[in-house]
């Protein structure tokens, strides 16, 4: 097939399927990443000591400054010494700090060739299940870091004046800080889908037959079309389209949540 007539609808066709499970990357890991991001940050902010008990017998230490190595030791393990927060810090770190290609190859390689089996399963299904997966984690790691700074953003004050009022900790998340930190990271979440959107294309790494494996195709040969590189130009009006509706609807969220005066 040589004219561009008759190559557009088979290109059309098999856009069209590889959008769809871009589209169901993109949602899979909206759906995950949230969820999962606030939990993570609810690590990353723990306070819990394991040895906080042993803090009031360190009263006694000298406060003019002069402690020995095993005195600030002690200070440290008692006060602030916070494994959980400690942990989940480290994975945000490594997470944000590599790319997410890598992470791909890592969570769709590793476990084969550490266990000598395909956890996955095979075809396509296979790796649409390792794909969402790392794209879950990967992003709840930068949700977190978003939603850690909307929580202790809002003013301390507010959440003191519930528990005068008898609220009890879960009611003052959900009805006092929740909603203000909505508010407040509407904006820096926006950017963060808007970025998963063109995120999702880094699939193909693991053969994942998303829009832009679909363009490509074309231009390595398919379907007796070979050498169009047209096709993969042309997937560029998908993610346009996709990601100027999502710019319009978080706009109107975030118009909708200004009643909150931060």
């Amino acid at each position: 097939m040589t004219t561009f007539s008759e190559q557009f609808p088979i290109v059309f066709q098999a856009l069209n399927i590889g959008f769809l499970q871009t589209l169901k990357l993109f949602f899979v890991t909206l759906i995950g990443a949230i969820p999962l991001g606030l939990i993570i940050s609810f690590g990353s902010m723990s306070r819990w000591s394991p040895l906080g008990f042993l803090r009031p017998y360190l009263k006694n230490l000298p406060k003019d400054g002069k402690l020995t190595w095993w005195q600030k030791t002690q200070l440290w393990f008692a006060g602030d010494f916070r494994p959980i927060r400690l942990i989940v810090r480290f994975v945000i770190w490594v997470v944000r700090g590599t790319p997410l290609m890598l992470q791909l190859l890592v969570f769709y390689y590793f476990p084969g060739l550490v266990l000598h089996k395909n956890i996955w399963g095979s075809g396509e299904a296979g790796r649409f299940l390792a794909s969402s997966i790392a794209f879950i984690f990967n992003y709840a790691c930068y949700f977190s870091e978003i939603f850690r700074g909307g929580i202790q953003g809002v003013p301390k004050g507010q959440q003191e004046a519930g528990q005068v009022l008898g609220m009890t900790s879960t009611q003052i998340f959900f009805k006092v800080t929740l909603l203000q930190m909505v508010k407040r990271i509407v904006p820096p979440m926006s950017n963060e889908i808007i970025t998963l959107v063109k995120d999702t294309s880094l699939s193909r790494i693991i053969a994942l037959q998303e829009i832009i494996w679909a363009g490509q195709a074309f231009l390595k040969g398919t379907q007796g079309i070979s050498g169009a590189i047209w096709p993969l130009f042309f997937t560029g009006i998908y993610y346009l389209i996709f990601s100027g509706l999502l710019t319009l609807a978080l706009g109107k969220l975030e118009k909708k949540l200004d009643y909150f005066k931060a």
